[in-house]
């Protein structure tokens, strides 16, 4: 195979062997089928660039929608909708004050992950 043929597969064991007792051991800690589908579905929602940004800007900030319509460039809208979806997830929570809404991170993980995911990108 030619050196581009091999970019554009893994790298993979020249002879078939499994290792038993290690694929025992992960088998044994692995979560089941609807745990991975649904830690899959909290990943994804950090897969679209709109999200990513009004939740970047909520760990600077308790922020209204007006606010991150403001701060992003966007119809107030669009920003509401991505908003529901964080909602849905549970990443984002919000409060009354008065007649304004204010939405913040829902905790503190939500941080970790977005420096984590930061510092990955960095490296």
């Amino acid at each position: 195979m030619g050196r581009k043929e091999d970019e554009k597969i893994a790298p993979h064991c020249d002879f078939i062997h499994v290792h038993e007792q290690v694929v025992k051991q992960v088998m044994d800690v692995m979560p089941q089928g609807d745990e991975l589908q649904q830690l899959a579905e909290f990943f994804r929602v950090f897969g679209d660039s709109t999200r990513i940004r009004i939740l970047y800007a909520l760990s600077q900030s308790e922020l209204c929608v007006c606010d991150i319509a403001s701060l992003l460039n966007m119809g107030q809208s669009a920003i509401s909708h991505q908003l529901r979806i964080l909602k849905q997830m549970r990443l984002v929570k919000f409060r009354r004050d008065g007649r304004s809404v204010l939405y913040s991170l829902a905790d503190s993980h939500i941080e970790t992950i977005l420096a984590q995911g930061m510092e990955h990108i960095g490296e």
